[in-house]
């Protein structure tokens, strides 16, 4: 971030952003913590791979590479990947038993230390066999599994970032003497002047007191049209300035702003948000429990109700420890989300908080932005009439997009947008607040408002274009020679993808609602064509979180999609936020999933995935607690009487198939 918008951010709330920043430091602190240990513990554990007796004889390699004391240079090899890479987890261990909420920490770390701590006896002199192996690559996994848990933790602390980098940092105040000084946005006040040049974006929230301009508010407020503002009129900072220069007369500053306003919805949205319990931590609860109940009572048989030695009790409770070392159930989950987040990413989906997505799967309405996701957030042509047989709907539009080329109106940048081609125009004049005129190929082509045909006695009594004003949609009339050929009716261009995703929604048995801050006659019409279930219409921006509140409050599991700022705190306070790719960084840094090619039909697909991918996980979860619950027995030695015992180094096979099967399944999502 840049210094001067780190500035502007402290203005905007210094307090509440130095504690935020702290914590964004405290996570870069912890991913970049796990990833040194990861790489650092991986280069260790090759030598530890080669020297390991199990691994050679395996390979038959052990005539090869054996050699005198090799079994000490191995002890102090797994000695650092055990305190150096197991460190995290050993404190995690403390911290879990200290608040009495034993999960995965504990089972780690009760799995690498007794494989640690048997093998270390095993070097120094008792029989047995070393388990430092089974150790390393069990601390390498999960340190990659924490290392990519704590970096999509990262993402949801950038979002008040990108809101800074809305503003502006500087603006030019005009001085007493009229002329204008740039200054930082932090030294203005209320009731300075500044001026705004076209294309610029505003600096503050003020009021228009010289000029006009259209302004795109479009990523602020959702509106999909760039606003018109005269003198008296209320602007936004953070909007971007069109094509007239604007003074300003500043009303509100720093914590006071619409800007900030929405960065305290977005904090307060993150804050409320209920994290979920992982299903692996569930099962590495009750693994845990099973563990240390199995492994005592193991040891306490072999010891008191038998002849054998304490040598072998000790053998028999390290198997059972090492066959319920969580490889399998370390893997179950992250294999399953590396493997979705992977086929999602290649289909332009991006996952960035694993916990939403995995709760994605029981999502029961999704409310969608209409600007720019259900709707492209252009402005376009939608119908064209022809009034005559003299011209046909081509012509007119190409007519009219030629004498428009020269205005930089919305509407007129609507209709060019719309047409296919266009013809050069000669005498071009603006008739202001009324539309515009101009020679083309020989002929005088108008292009004109209702209200110009009305002052001229010219008005066209059509059903269809009572329909269209009825829609809400804006209707303009091409007059060739001073008589009315055609009409054209402009509104924000329905995405093409939206009738279908919301087609498929429906099968799924979700239910499809639009959240917009256009009017109801624009926002039934939208509904209409693409068959949402229920709309909000005339939503001020601030009302967008609440609306999703009301919609959580019928009991619904709830998945928003948008792309503005405004967007921003509905995305957080959901039960998962999906945000589209083409809209600001802010939605995107807020959202739980980014759907990188704007398409409605890609929310369809992220929660068909979601479904797909929880199926595996739990099917993952079933067989690594499922395959401990039938090997646990045989390493306690529950067979012996039969004459079959399961050594250290069979559970250790074992449970390393375990592994496999587990990786197999979770690369099955592709198929």
């Amino acid at each position: 971030m840049k210094e001067e918008e780190m500035k502007h951010m402290d203005h905007m709330d210094h307090d509440g952003e130095h504690s935020h920043h702290d914590h964004h430091s405290h996570h870069e602190h912890m991913v970049a913590d796990f990833r040194k240990r990861f790489w650092i513990s991986i280069v260790v554990t090759l030598p530890i791979l080669v020297l390991s007796p199990m691994l050679q004889v395996l390979f038959g390699v052990d005539t090869y590479l054996h050699f005198n004391g090799d079994n000490y240079v191995l002890f102090v090899f797994a000695s650092f990947v055990f305190f150096y890479g197991g460190w995290p987890f050993l404190k995690g261990l403390g911290t879990e038993v200290k608040a009495k909420l034993p999960g995965m920490m504990t089972l780690i770390g009760l799995a690498i230390s007794t494989a640690y701590i048997y093998s270390s006896v095993v070097v120094f002199g008792l029989p047995g066999k070393v388990f430092f192996w089974e150790l390393v690559t069990l601390v390498d996994i999960m340190l990659l599994g924490h290392w990519i848990e704590m970096r999509s933790v990262m993402g949801a602390s950038r979002a008040l970032e990108e809101l800074a980098k809305l503003m502006p940092s500087k603006a030019h105040k005009l001085l007493a003497d009229g002329s204008t000084e740039d200054v930082a946005v932090e030294d203005i006040r209320v009731g300075d002047r500044v001026l705004v040049k076209p294309g610029e974006k505003l600096p503050v929230d003020g009021i228009v007191t010289e000029g006009m301009s259209s302004v795109n508010e479009a990523m602020l407020t959702g509106e999909s049209l760039p606003v018109v503002k005269h003198e008296k009129d209320q602007v936004i900072g953070g909007s971007i300035n069109g094509e007239g220069s604007l003074v300003v007369e500043i009303k509100k500053t720093g914590k006071d702003s619409y800007l900030s306003q929405v960065v305290k919805l977005v904090r307060e949205a993150q804050e409320s948000k209920s994290k979920s319990q992982d299903l692996a931590s569930r099962a590495a609860l009750w693994l845990t429990f099973i563990a240390l109940g199995a492994g005592g009572i193991t040891m306490f048989i072999w010891l008191f109700f038998t002849t054998k030695n304490f040598a072998f009790a000790l053998e028999r409770t390290v198997t059972v420890m090492v066959i319920t070392c969580p490889h399998a159930l370390g893997l179950a989950v992250p294999l399953v989300v590396a493997v979705s987040t992977a086929i999602s990413a290649k289909n332009g989906l991006l996952i960035r908080n694993r916990g939403a997505f995995e709760h994605a799967r029981n999502i029961q309405a999704v409310i969608f932005d209409k600007t720019g996701t259900l709707t492209e957030g252009k402005f376009g042509v939608t119908d064209t009439l022809v009034f005559g047989t003299d011209y046909s709907k081509e012509d007119i539009l190409t007519l009219a997009a030629s004498v428009e080329t020269n205005s930089e109106h919305p509407i007129a940048r609507g209709i060019v947008f719309s047409a296919e081609k266009t013809f050069p125009v000669k005498d071009f004049t603006s008739i202001t607040g009324r539309g515009a005129t101009g020679m083309v190929e020989g002929k005088e082509i108008m292009v004109v408002s209702p209200g110009y045909l009305k002052e001229n006695g010219k008005e066209i009594s059509d059903k269809q274009i009572e329909t269209f004003s009825a829609q809400g949609k804006t209707v303009v009339f091409i007059l060739i020679n001073g008589e009315v050929k055609g009409a054209v009716a402009l509104a924000d261009i329905i995405r093409k993808e939206s009738k279908e995703a919301v087609s498929k929604l429906r099968e799924m048995g979700i239910r499809s609602i639009m959240l917009t801050g256009d009017n109801k006659q624009v926002a039934s019409w939208v509904a209409e064509e693409i068959g949402i279930d229920e709309v909000f219409a005339e939503v001020l921006p601030h009302e967008k979180a609440d609306k999703v509140k009301e919609v959580m409050g019928r009991g619904l599991v709830v998945a928003m999609t948008g792309d503005g700022v405004n967007d921003a705190p509905a995305l957080a306070l959901a039960d998962v936020g999906i945000a589209i790719g083409a809209g600001t960084d802010v939605a995107i840094e807020t959202a739980d999933i980014v759907l990188v090619k704007s398409n409605p039909l890609d929310v369809v697909k992220i929660l068909n995935l979601a479904r797909a991918t929880y199926r595996k996980m739990a099917q993952n979860l079933a067989w690594a607690t499922g395959y401990n619950a039938l090997a646990i027995p045989l390493a306690a030695g529950a067979l012996y009487s039969f004459g079959i015992v399961l050594s250290p180094a069979a559970g250790a096979v074992l449970m390393s198939l375990s592994t496999v099967i587990v990786a197999i399944n979770a690369r099955m999502l592709k198929i």
